[in-house]
């Protein structure tokens, strides 16, 4: 997909500004088939999602972010704390076309 910095930028603020709460959370058993299937569902239906992550140290964060960006074709928006920012956009819905305008 490979979006720039500015649409980085709008899509962080966007997050913020829609006051988005983590719509899935991984669990202590990991990424399963099912957790990946309701990732999926998620990126279809709100493009911007939040994924709460298990505490783990930052480099295994950083492995998993990526692995769940790799699986989904999704960007990493942002990583604070236990929280990842992801975005795939979804061509039939495109809530955020002014943002891939950019």
């Amino acid at each position: 997909m490979g979006l720039s910095s500015a649409q980085i930028k709008r899509l962080r603020a966007e997050g913020h500004r829609l006051k988005l709460k983590p719509v899935v959370t991984i669990g202590q058993k990991g990424l399963s088939d099912n957790l990946h299937n309701e990732i999926d569902g998620a990126l279809n239906h709100h493009e911007l999602l939040k994924l709460r992550i298990p505490g783990l140290d930052k480099s295994e964060k950083r492995e998993l972010s990526k692995l769940i960006c790799d699986q989904h074709q999704a960007e990493l928006i942002e990583r604070i704390g236990n929280v990842i920012v992801i975005y795939r956009c979804n061509l039939e819905i495109n809530r955020f076309a002014s943002v891939a305008a950019i």
